[in-house]
């Protein structure tokens, strides 16, 4: 068991609800092991430049229950290149950094997987709304933002309903369709669209039709992000030349990676930020912390990768060369589970609407 005498704690990428209890979990269960932490700010961009600060315990109080992230966040091109990696290592060591602990995306854990290469190692938590890191099954913020795109669109369904109106509703996500599959279901949407399938407007013009002459006021479309800037607003302006209903178009945008996590980011966080400080003074490193099926568990990051790859068709030759066939074959049964459970609420979906 390695000994640690000092950590850092950092947030990189997209910033997400839940960020912060897991700040305060990492400081906090460190200085229980009588560990020094140190806030690095702005990501990897501040690893770099040297923005770092102590973190006590009064330090990380009151900052759960609050959005964002108190050590803000940035991406950093320079980090990727070798100069801007031998200065994140000479600042660890210029800091006394014997161990890091990274919260953010796939990007991030890229960073935490050099780092651990060039002698720092790294813990990574799975923080982004967009839920799109295969090997867990919720990240941190996911179920915070797809709460706050349900609010947000049961107050545009009363204006729908008032004034007899269809709504195109945009929301994030990047290249993955969980948060518009699960809140589409969750708010009756008329219909979803995202990456994953195949989307049939004909049939949704129909289904507006026919529902329409039931006496339906209201109708509300959910589309993912990962389809296209210009394909929600093309498909508002399609459905109501097509359908006769006035329709509109509302792009959510970044709003829904703000406000206070809910109880489910804050109890996941909290869990996860321990676990990933546990792993590390263990001699563990190179890990991402995972939620699988209500389990929190450690993952190598370069599996964590590839499996990433495989699930979204990116994989390279070479890329599974590394993996033994059971590495393999526990991948694709992975793969398997998640694209049978988003086809699952998708036919659910289509099934319900009306």
């Amino acid at each position: 068991m390695k000994k640690f005498r000092r950590i850092g704690v950092l947030t990189s990428g997209g910033d997400a609800p839940g960020m912060n209890a897991a700040i305060r979990a990492v400081t906090r269960t460190a200085i229980s092991y009588g560990v020094e932490v140190m806030g690095i700010y702005r990501g990897y961009s501040g690893l770099i430049d040297g923005d770092i600060s102590p973190l006590a315990i009064r330090d990380v109080s009151n900052i759960l229950n609050h959005g964002g992230t108190i050590l803000y966040s940035d991406r950093c091109p320079e980090f990727k290149t070798e100069e801007g990696m031998k200065k994140a290592v000479d600042t660890c060591r210029k800091f006394n950094i014997d161990g890091i602990i990274a919260i953010g995306g796939d990007g991030t854990f890229r960073g935490a997987t050099d780092l651990t290469a060039h002698g720092v190692p790294c813990i990574g938590l799975p923080g982004t709304i967009d839920n799109d890191i295969t090997s867990t099954d919720s990240t941190i913020g996911y179920d915070t933002a797809m709460n706050t795109v349900v609010e947000l669109v049961d107050k545009l369904r009363d204006t729908c309903e008032s004034h007899a109106r269809c709504s195109v509703v945009e929301v994030m996500g990047r290249g993955a369709g969980d948060i518009a599959l699960n809140t589409g279901i969750a708010t009756g949407a008329t219909a979803i669209a995202i990456p994953e399938f195949k989307f049939d407007e004909d049939e949704l013009f129909k289904k507006i039709k026919h529902s329409k002459g039931l006496g339906k006021r209201n109708f509300i479309v959910i589309v993912s992000e990962g389809l296209g800037s210009d394909y929600a607003p093309g498909l508002t302006e399609r459905i109501e030349k097509t359908t006769g209903v006035e329709c509109r178009f509302a792009r959510f945008g970044h709003v829904v990676r703000g406000g206070n996590p809910n109880l489910f980011d804050r109890v996941m966080a909290s869990r996860m930020g321990e676990f990933a400080v546990k792993c590390l003074f263990k001699g563990e490193s190179n890990l991402v912390i995972c939620r699988r099926h209500g389990d929190i568990v450690s993952t190598d990051i370069s599996y964590a990768l590839i499996l990433d790859r495989m699930y979204k068709g990116k994989l390279q030759d070479g890329d599974l060369d590394a993996f033994t066939p059971e590495q393999i074959d526990s991948m694709k049964a992975h793969v398997e589970e998640k694209k049978a459970l988003m086809t699952s609420l998708y036919e659910t979906a289509d099934r319900l609407s009306l």
